[in-house]
């Protein structure tokens, strides 16, 4: 195999297909990435058996074949070599030399022939959004979803596709993150639990540009996502989402709109007083168009005020401030609607249309009589 690259070039696609390249694994083949030279381009693979990814490169094909190299050691390489063009040689040996300017390595490479190759998913009525809509929509739901491997299903994102609307749906046992969009186009209903792992690693190679899209194709067991000139397969999760439905209400005794920005802030503030070791949560008392928030640790106490208009009943609840932060931090909207219902049920922030929705079950309090 013989080929030519910008470093720049390279160095861009190495970066994409690292994100499925495992730190360790017991298959010490799946450290490696895949050079491909053929008549359809230069491709570097890289594959986990969780996520696989695929992306071409701009370079010149003088001669066809494909080494497979240790990812981390290529990658390093390639990012410390000289801006200039590199060139790559492999022998029969699969030994393979890189050349850039007066730098010149030789590295062992293997046959990748036992590479596991990424599922074959047809081609057929795709998904397709616009890559900022994905990145967006991806950014503000992927915080709510686990970290807990021994539950699966909380560790993805369900994709509930009924004709032209998507719902992109996260929880974690403490929250749930609900994100709906109108698509241009109807499709056939489907929902399908996606990794957010690799949501994550997609939308960190997103362009985010709305004139560029993506187009997703699912089989039984995979999804593909194809935009410019990558591809990225995910194993789905298999089994039965929860019934998010049930959990949502439209009930409620408060309902608070409030400055976005200024209650951010305010939660902000009152963090610097919580160690993480503390889980003290951070009180609110809403009364007579008044939202205070207080907070009292071992490091000390700090309480505020916000303005608000507010419709019904007054209240005291406590939060865990990470997860309003994190709601609001993803929340374009000025001013946000909060909607309670007592102190032990939880409270949901959604705007009119319901294009988002936050819900976050509330920490149990003692409240002093004053």
């Amino acid at each position: 195999m013989r080929i030519s690259c910008q470093k720049s070039d390279l160095l861009n696609s190495v970066n994409i297909v690292m994100k499925a390249v495992p730190a360790k694994s017991t298959m010490p083949i799946l450290e490696c990435l895949i050079i491909e030279a053929s008549s359809l381009g230069i491709k570097l693979i890289a594959n986990d058996m969780e996520i696989g990814i695929e992306t071409l490169v701009k370079g010149k094909m003088m001669e066809v074949g494909a080494v497979a190299l240790n990812a981390k050691v290529f990658s390093e390489i390639i990012r410390r070599l000289p801006d200039n063009e590199v060139n790559i040689f492999t022998e029969d040996n699969y030994v393979t030399e890189i050349i850039c300017e007066k730098s010149k390595f030789s590295i062992v490479g293997r046959s990748g022939e036992e590479f596991p190759k990424l599922p074959n998913i047809i081609k057929e009525n795709p998904l397709t959004l616009s890559q900022f809509t994905l990145k967006e929509v991806i950014r503000q739901t992927v915080f709510s979803i686990s970290d807990n491997e021994s539950n699966k299903i909380m560790t993805g994102e369900l994709f509930d596709i009924k004709k032209n609307e998507l719902r992109v749906i996260s929880l974690d046992g403490h929250r749930i993150s609900i994100r709906k969009i109108f698509m241009k186009e109807e499709y056939d209903d489907r929902k399908v639990i996606i990794p957010g792992k690799t949501l994550n690693e997609i939308s960190k190679i997103l362009s985010g540009e709305s004139s560029s899209v993506v187009d997703i194709y699912f089989s039984e067991k995979h999804a593909l996502f194809e935009f410019d000139d990558t591809v990225v397969v995910t194993r789905l999760i298999e089994g039965e989402y929860y019934r998010i439905d049930q959990m949502l209400s439209s009930d409620y005794e408060t309902k608070v709109s409030i400055n976005k920005k200024e209650l951010l802030s305010c939660i902000e503030r009152a963090s610097l007083l919580i160690r993480e070791t503390d889980r003290k949560p951070i009180i609110i008392k809403i009364s007579e168009n008044n939202f205070e928030l207080s907070v009292e640790t071992s490091l000390g106490s700090m309480k505020e005020e916000i303005d608000i208009t507010m419709e019904g009943k007054d209240i005291v609840i406590g939060f865990n401030p990470k997860f309003l932060t994190d709601a609001l931090r993803v929340i374009d909207d000025e001013t946000v609607d909060i909607y309670l219902i007592n102190p032990k049920a939880p409270c949901f922030i959604r705007d009119k249309e319901q294009s988002y929705i936050y819900l976050i079950l509330p920490v149990n309090i003692h409240v002093r009589a004053d």
